[in-house]
C-alpha cells in the first residue's frame, strides 16, 4: 500500500541527478506514521565529501544527524542528494556542518536535531564540530556517537 504523501515525493523512485549546489538541492519530506510517539531517527553519511575552500583539496567527514521529529521527516533519497550535492562546494567544515542542520530544520521543524561533523584530519588535525537545535524529549536518547564505528574499522 503507497503511503499517503508517495504522490508528493518527485525524487524516490525516478532518475535524479546530483543538484550541482547544495542551495539547488531539494529535501523532500512526508508525514510523521507515529506523531503520537517520540522518538530519535539516525541518518549517518560515512562517506560524505566537499572541498576545501582555498585549496580545493576534498575533505572527507562522517555526518551524523540525530532528530526527533514533529509532523514531518526527511526523505532518504532527497537527504542523500542533498549531501551529494556538496562534493564540488567549497566550504570549510564548521560552515558545512552548521549548514546541513539550518537545511535540515528549515525543511522538517523537528523537536530536536542534532549534525554531528566528524571530519577527517586535514594538516594533522581533525575537527569535529556538533551542532543542535531544540530540546530533548524526555525518554528519547540518541545512539551514543562512542558507538560509531564509521571511520575505517570494524566493531
Amino acid at each position: 500500500m503507497p503511503h499517503q504523501d508517495s504522490d508528493q515525493l518527485t525524487l524516490l523512485g525516478r532518475p535524479s541527478p546530483l543538484p550541482s549546489h547544495p542551495d539547488e538541492a531539494v529535501l523532500e519530506t512526508f508525514a510523521n506514521p507515529h506523531p503520537d510517539v517520540d522518538y530519535v531517527v539516525r541518518l549517518t553519511a560515512p562517506e560524505f565529501t566537499t572541498l576545501c575552500p582555498i585549496t580545493g583539496q576534498p575533505d572527507f567527514a562522517v555526518i551524523i544527524v540525530d532528530y526527533v521529529p514533529r509532523a514531518r521527516l526527511v526523505e532518504s533519497k532527497s537527504y542523500k542528494l542533498f549531501l551529494g550535492s556538496f562534493r564540488n562546494h567549497g566550504t570549510f567544515h564548521e560552515a558545512c556542518t552548521v549548514a546541513i542542520l539550518k537545511r535540515l530544520q528549515q525543511a522538517m521543524d523537528p523537536k530536536y536535531l542534532r549534525v554531528v561533523g566528524l571530519w577527517y584530519a586535514r594538516g594533522g588535525i581533525p575537527i569535529d564540530v556538533v551542532v543542535e537545535t531544540g530540546q530533548l524529549p524526555p525518554g528519547c536518547h540518541p545512539l551514543p556517537l562512542e558507538k560509531t564505528s564509521y571511520r575505517g574499522g570494524r566493531e
